[in-house]
């Protein structure tokens, strides 16, 4: 029996299927998942990272990051310590951070491996493009969860699932390590679960903050 990999329910339907792959929803907190069998080696996914061209300097990529970046950095000061989980080969929030005084760890699990980064607190994490590619979403999230103190703002970038009809034509589920889809409803099962306050920042932007007990 499948279950969800978020909440672990086994409530789940099919949504979409196309020439590649299927695509299950989950009744309970609305993860649109793709079924295990469907997912790439590590091998495979690592050589398909290895073609990402993300450099600090590109112009257009700091605007993209921006979206996320720029509305964090309102809130952080010099005395804020973050983290870019998911950096990928090419970091560059970290720089940007850098660039106004604000110091950030980089970790990666392919080009960053630092496993004590994941042993420490932030006063915020950011993690652009990177929850879609995370089989356990489950364990991902409560290994975030445990590097947050009260306060502590989890900003994520992601496109949103919008309904049915548009993901049939969705370009982002083309993507083969693109296996996990989190609709806005799914975002505030995740702020329920964990005591996080959500925010809607943009179109593919969600700020989370940790509550205090």
């Amino acid at each position: 029996m499948s279950l969800c990999p978020l909440c672990h329910s086994d409530n789940l339907a099919c949504f979409h299927r196309d020439k590649h792959r299927e695509y299950k929803i989950c009744n309970r907190c609305q993860l649109v998942s793709v079924p295990d069998e469907y997912l790439l080696t590590p091998e495979a996914e690592k050589a398909f990272y290895d073609h990402h061209q993300n450099d600090s300097r590109d112009q257009g990529y700091r605007r993209f990051l921006g979206r996320t970046w720029l509305p964090l950095r309102e809130r952080l000061t010099s005395d804020h310590r973050g983290l870019d989980f998911g950096c990928g080969p090419g970091p560059t929030i970290s720089v940007m951070a850098g660039e106004v005084g604000i110091t950030m760890e980089n970790y990666d699990l392919y080009y960053f491996p630092d496993e004590q980064l994941l042993k420490q607190q932030y006063d915020f994490i950011t993690m652009t493009e990177v929850i879609e590619h995370v089989a356990d979403a489950s364990a991902l999230l409560k290994r975030l969860d445990a590097m947050m103190k009260p306060g502590t703002c989890l900003a994520i970038m992601t496109k949103r699932v919008l309904g049915e009809a548009a993901f049939a034509n969705w370009h982002y589920k083309q993507d083969q390590t693109h296996i996990r889809f989190y609709s806005t409803a799914t975002f505030e099962w995740i702020a329920k679960a964990f005591n996080w306050q959500l925010e809607v920042i943009d179109k593919d932007v969600v700020f989370f903050t940790k509550l205090g007990l």
